[in-house]
């Protein structure tokens, strides 16, 4: 059964609609707090950060009064990317992590991700669970007046961030020499970036770094990547460096401006790690993953899965099959050595760690041919749309055009009112065919 509330990255939505608003947050708070609070732990802590939206202002507080009705003790940390609060929930040793943020969408939309205190997002099983409590009479969970929960705001959260990550990598580890060109998408990881690697030596050159509550993720970051590529070639910089709003998403460009997305970050460090003998099992992708990754890792004999998409998915896959790398085109990367969750910081030091003594990012990042592959997003009303006959016979007519030269994926978006279609293939005018094909039915 589908769940109600959460999607396939938390919940999320528009602001002061439907489930994003401060009554709904409230209850979210109050459900997830009593869910973990009976997991039988000492303490009963909850630690928040958030992006950089203005609804966060009216977000955070009316989560943090549910979380303290129903007895928990709360860290507020303010602005951190999304892995900062997956790392800080199981170094703390908290109950759980809770993330305001709605990661590459507008700032109108916002949302919330939450952590086990493993630090690993929920299975659909508990997420399942706290909607039932969700669903239950508040009555019941609201605590008894001389046990609520206490909060206390934490101004360090980015440099204890910091220091995590920087303890995965030798001591010895700088980037002196190194010019960068660093695209924050005014959004959660504005503080943390900058600071780490500039402590690391690096030359940088940042943009999105002054977010005023409105400008997250728009016409920067992640989702913008040709600001990145134009400053890189003006500036003669070594490698360029794109967030989304919560900073778990990357996406590079090499000195010569080219675009280096996830999957081609994935390949140079299957390769890498295969050679270095840290690669655990294989690689697990998704099915928007480009065939040309699939094709090359079969050619280094590297085993490679599919899973649906959502960095989610993407790691109880890597669970199951015991893999330590997965991860999406779009930038969500999982270095299951490092982290529990897609980290853009994190992935960003790998490469460049991989980018010294002197190597090129256009040799080094540039390692396999993409089949070519369009993705078009259309906005519409009902996500269902895709499940009218019209809708229906659309995509199984493009499926006989395109035939044996590729394939399609039409998919609803879980985290937008979208419907994505992808289309892959050697033959570029059967791709935009196929997809002419499916929109006119969409439309």
């Amino acid at each position: 059964m589908k769940n109600k509330y959460f999607g396939t990255d938390g919940i999320r939505g528009t602001v002061n609609q439907g489930n994003i608003t401060g009554e709904k947050f409230f209850k979210f708070g109050l459900a997830s707090g009593t869910y973990f609070k009976n997991q039988k732990r000492t303490k009963q802590i909850a630690i928040i950060a958030k992006d950089t939206r203005l609804s966060g202002y009216t977000l955070e507080p009316a989560l943090v009064s549910g979380l303290v009705s129903g007895g928990m003790h709360v860290f507020t940390l303010g602005p951190l990317p999304t892995n900062g609060l997956a790392m800080l929930t199981k170094s703390m040793k908290a109950n759980m992590g809770i993330m305001i943020t709605a990661s590459h969408n507008p700032y109108h939309d916002n949302g919330l991700k939450l952590f086990g205190p493993d630090g690993m997002k929920l299975s659909n099983q508990i997420e399942k669970k706290i909607e039932k409590l969700i669903e239950a009479k508040n009555t019941k969970q609201l605590t008894n007046p001389t046990l609520l929960g206490r909060v206390k705001r934490l101004e360090d959260g980015n440099d204890k961030y910091i220091k995590i990550l920087k303890k995965n990598f030798p001591k010895n580890f700088h980037l002196k020499g190194t010019k960068i060109v660093l695209d924050c998408a005014n959004g959660a990881g504005y503080k943390a970036a900058p600071k780490l690697l500039k402590d690391l030596g690096a030359k940088v050159t940042t943009l999105g770094i002054n977010p005023n509550g409105l400008n997250i993720n728009y016409k920067c970051g992640s989702t913008y990547p040709s600001k990145i590529c134009s400053s890189v070639k003006k500036l003669k910089a070594h490698v360029g460096i794109s967030f989304d709003g919560d900073a778990d998403r990357v996406i590079m460009c090499d000195e010569k401006g080219r675009i280096i997305d996830g999957d081609q970050i994935i390949a140079m460090l299957a390769r890498r790690w295969k050679y270095k003998k840290i690669l655990k099992g294989g690689v697990v992708g998704t099915l928007m993953s480009n065939y040309g990754l699939e094709k090359f890792l079969k050619k280094e004999k590297i085993k490679f899965f599919r899973s649906q998409v959502g960095d989610r998915y993407v790691k109880e896959k890597m669970r199951k099959l015991n893999f330590n790398l997965g991860g999406e085109q779009s930038g969500h990367i999982i270095l299951g050595k490092f982290a529990t969750t897609g980290d853009g910081l994190l992935v960003a030091l790998e490469v460049l760690f991989s980018l010294r003594k002197g190597k090129k990012a256009s040799k080094l990042l540039n390692v396999f041919k993409p089949l070519p592959q369009i993705l078009e997003n259309i906005t519409v009303k009902d996500k269902n749309i895709i499940d009218k006959k019209n809708c229906k016979k659309a995509i199984t007519k493009a499926n006989k055009v395109m035939g044996n030269s590729g394939r399609i994926l039409v998919r609803k978006s879980g985290t937008e009112s979208k419907i994505r279609i992808m289309a892959e293939s050697y033959k570029k005018n059967l791709i935009i065919q196929c997809i002419k094909i499916i929109k006119r039915s969409i439309k």
